[in-house]
């Protein structure tokens, strides 16, 4: 998929698509969709930010949200009455919260239309939907990074307010809380929250499946940092805050 994307020029493109390919499973289909979605639509950079701005757009997202997020609530829950794991509840309660602050996100003054951004903003939201309970797990007592990133989670969350977005875009700039300590709080949470996860729940579709989120979160800060710091105020904040998610790291 990459090599494709690389090898367009590409200058509107239909989000719907975008989901058809992520969801589909057989690499025929996802070649075939992916290729009219390089070559359907108007050749200007307008096309995509209607699109984004469009009700038709909202309904789509919320749906495939929606759905993946049933279905991902559905076995933890199903697993929680096997095992009594409130582990299990808080990485639901999480997911939870994220999907209630994208859907109470304010608008955006500015957006990226960059595909490659859309691409990655997406895999790097609906990867963590993909994880599944284990009936086996390399270290049990990793539950503790669990309610440590989820309490991270909530803080982020509550620092950001509706702020959240899906892909790189500029609303009210947030400096404050966890914000100043590193730069992007709520993806630091990320990796203690579903690090401890796979820990629990050992399989190789979750390390898969973690090793695809935290790649994607890697790109989708360089991307949203590259957005935002188009602004004056963004790029003073990042000087004065150095760290991107470990303090003294990285």
């Amino acid at each position: 998929m990459r090599a494709l994307i690389s090898n367009e020029t590409v200058q509107s493109v239909s989000v719907i698509y975008l989901f058809c390919i992520i969801k589909t499973a057989d690499g025929k289909t996802e070649r075939t969709l992916l290729f009219f979605l390089l070559s359907h639509g108007p050749r200007n950079m307008n096309g995509l930010s209607r699109i984004i701005q469009s009700p038709r757009y909202n309904v789509y997202s919320g749906a495939l949200l929606a759905m993946l997020y049933g279905l991902f609530a559905y076995a933890h829950f199903s697993k929680f009455q096997e095992t009594n794991d409130w582990a299990l509840v808080l990485v639901v309660i999480a997911e939870t919260l994220a999907a209630i602050f994208f859907i109470c996100r304010s608008h955006p003054k500015t957006v990226s239309t960059t595909l490659s951004d859309w691409v990655v903003a997406i895999i790097g939201t609906f990867a963590p939907l993909f994880f599944r309970p284990a009936e086996w797990g390399i270290l049990p007592m990793a539950s503790i990074l669990v309610v440590v990133g989820t309490t991270l989670q909530i803080i982020s969350l509550i620092s950001l307010n509706r702020s959240f977005a899906l892909v790189a875009a500029k609303r009210e700039i947030k400096t404050a809380w966890m914000y100043r300590i590193v730069r992007h709080p709520l993806y630091a949470s990320y990796s203690l929250l579903f690090g401890g996860y796979v820990l629990m729940h050992t399989t190789p579709m979750n390390l898969l499946v973690y090793a695809v989120l935290m790649a994607f979160l890697c790109i989708r800060i360089f991307c949203e940092e590259k957005h935002l710091a188009q602004d004056q105020t963004y790029r003073t904040y990042m000087f004065d805050v150095r760290y991107r998610l470990v303090p003294f790291v990285f």
